[in-house]
């Protein structure tokens, strides 16, 4: 089930709804580079082309690819 949780951009707050497994998976990649998980969010807003939560569901898929890969 998906989750609603807010985040901040650029100090403004908006909600974004995935799923706690991509949540979790952003949590951790985030902490991984000494980010928070707003920071990793406002990367990952600043290059998307689509809509926020696909944006960071593609960004969590590639980097788990590149992981995968070695």
């Amino acid at each position: 089930m998906p989750v609603k949780r807010s985040v901040k951009i650029a100090g403004h707050a908006t909600s974004v709804t995935l799923e706690p497994e991509f949540w979790d998976c952003l949590k951790d990649m985030a902490t991984a580079r000494g980010l928070s998980v707003n920071q990793m969010v406002a990367e990952i807003d600043s290059a998307r082309g689509a809509n926020l939560s696909s944006a960071i569901r593609v960004f969590v898929l590639n980097e788990l690819k590149k992981l995968a890969a070695g």
